[in-house]
């Protein structure tokens, strides 16, 4: 029997209704494509993209989806690991025995293969707990439901790990131009406007030359994002920026305000042998 993980913040981060929804998932997307970040001629294999509420982080997460709808057809496995907010866990963490992820735009299908292929790994663990309420994985579901088409997906809430073990499940699953990775986390929390934006340059400037690793009171994403960039430091990729804004530029006031970055990180093909 096909056991789903059901839709558990839709209606709270994102909407609820399949068609509100759609739309303005289409027009995020829209919006990005309209303004788009450098040209490229090759689709990112890896993304870093916020994981807040659509009015607050939306934008910012689709300049950088954006990025994929070129390789639509091409990209049929989604690697994607956010931070867990709601239950601890020693290492990252699996989802059980689920077979797929719900949205209101239908059902995305776990890659089983890919992840018996890292169940070996020590810090490789089973949490449906981790996962039940989890919405660091899940809003970046509608997105990723509209700009690929056929695509299944190797889901981990990441808890307390070392960068190194990141890195080491991310070559595992590494693949080729089917897989794609994206680390869902925010930047910096609670800092008035200003100090945000200078914190969150400074996090974006170590981003940018890959260099981990990046605090916790930089991105709340820490862990998966150092792992990825220990792994992008050894595969040779180019970090791109598109996009850095905090939640007093989008939908909230400026006293108090969550940082927003999106990043792409591209194979650089003259440095592959």
């Amino acid at each position: 029997m096909n056991q789903i993980r059901p839709a558990a913040v839709a209606g709270a981060f994102y909407p609820g209704e399949s068609g509100v929804l759609m739309h303005d998932v289409k027009a995020m997307l829209a919006a990005a494509q309209a303004h788009p970040s450098g040209a490229r001629t090759t689709p990112p294999k890896a993304l870093i993209v916020p994981h807040a509420g659509y009015i607050y982080s939306g934008p910012i997460a689709a300049s950088a989806y954006a990025q994929l709808i070129p390789a639509r057809a091409t990209i049929r496995r989604v690697v994607l690991l956010g931070p867990v907010h709601r239950v601890a866990v020693r290492g990252l963490a699996l989802p059980g025995s689920v077979d797929s992820f719900e949205t209101p735009l239908g059902i995305v299908p776990l890659d089983r293969q890919a992840m018996d292929s890292i169940a070996d790994l020590p810090q490789v663990v089973d949490s449906p707990p981790a996962h039940a309420w989890e919405h660091s994985l899940e809003v970046q579901l509608p997105f990723l439901q509209q700009v690929l088409d056929d695509f299944s997906l190797v889901p981990l809430a990441v808890g307390d790990a070392t960068p190194q073990e990141v890195a080491q499940v991310l070559e595992r699953l590494w693949g080729g131009e089917e897989t794609v990775i994206v680390i869902s986390s925010d930047l910096s929390h609670y800092l008035p406007y200003d100090v945000a934006k200078r914190v969150d340059h400074g996090t974006a400037q170590a981003i940018l030359a890959l260099d981990a690793p990046v605090s916790h009171e930089q991105a709340c994403g820490g862990t998966p994002v150092n792992g990825l960039l220990l792994a992008a430091r050894h595969h040779r990729l180019a970090a791109q920026l598109l996009d850095l804004r905090n939640s007093g530029d989008t939908a909230g006031d400026r006293d108090r305000v969550v940082g927003y970055g999106a990043f792409a990180f591209f194979e650089n093909r003259g440095h592959e042998h």
